[in-house]
């Protein structure tokens, strides 16, 4: 059983995650991966996508996201072409590292009250790393070397067979209608959009994510005893 909510760190490592645990899904799904669950959900339009079938909220949450790829991927540009530089500026001054890392964190969670602990931590987590903040914008530089981008991971290979779980936050990064995202693969379990939640819903809802694993895994859920033998009980 594949699961993201472990990776819920950073939004690299959310992407990474997503791509490794649909592949698993791909190459050992029935054998070794049984089922898999994720908070970042994709998909395109269906072929016979009507517009106008789309509700105010729904219109709401498809701009925003095409307001994001339009004006919110500056970061990942630099990141993926100029990350040395970027470190080096990063590594000299913190208070440099925390407005970079700040900034995404107040834009990309669902109204979250960050208290100074918690955003120092976070901070603090890329800035004492063996690695330092090189670390987090290198990786950027190295995936994006080929002509897939993270987004577009969800499109390679086979769609997997195996149980697939989805959890929708209203604040995240992109948000889709579910009609797109149930072409993911074989979707046994589709949450109601929650109330809040974010980028980060393991940080920001962490009840809410947990809540809908347990509906998907646990006794009666559509992927209740999908290991053999092994029912939780």
């Amino acid at each position: 059983m594949n699961t993201l909510p472990k990776a819920e760190t950073g939004a690299w490592r959310e992407l990474i995650s997503f791509q490794v645990t649909r592949r698993i899904a791909q190459l050992y799904g029935g054998k070794h991966s049984k089922a898999w669950h994720t908070n970042m959900v994709f998909g395109d339009p269906p072929a016979d996508f009507d517009p106008t079938t789309l509700t105010p909220e729904q219109q709401v949450a498809l701009a925003r996201t095409e307001g994001l790829m339009k004006k919110g991927m500056g970061y990942r540009l630099q990141q993926s072409t100029q990350p040395q530089t970027l470190a080096y500026a990063m590594t000299d001054s913190p208070v440099g590292l925390l407005a970079w890392i700040y900034e995404k964190l107040v834009a990309w969670t669902d109204r979250y009250n960050w208290m100074d602990d918690e955003v120092l931590t976070w901070v603090s987590i890329f800035y004492f790393s063996r690695t330092g903040p090189v670390g987090s914008f290198r990786i950027y530089f190295e995936a994006m070397g080929n002509e897939t981008t993270p987004f577009q991971a969800f499109r390679e290979g086979a769609t997997p067979e195996i149980p697939l779980g989805l959890s929708h936050f209203p604040g995240d990064l992109v948000v889709v209608p579910k009609s797109w995202s149930r072409m993911m693969g074989n979707v046994v379990f589709d949450s109601e959009v929650h109330e809040a939640g974010g980028h980060f819903p393991a940080y920001e809802q962490p009840e809410a994510l947990a809540g809908d694993l347990r509906q998907m895994f646990g006794q009666g859920g559509s992927a209740y005893g999908v290991v053999s033998g092994k029912s939780g009980y």
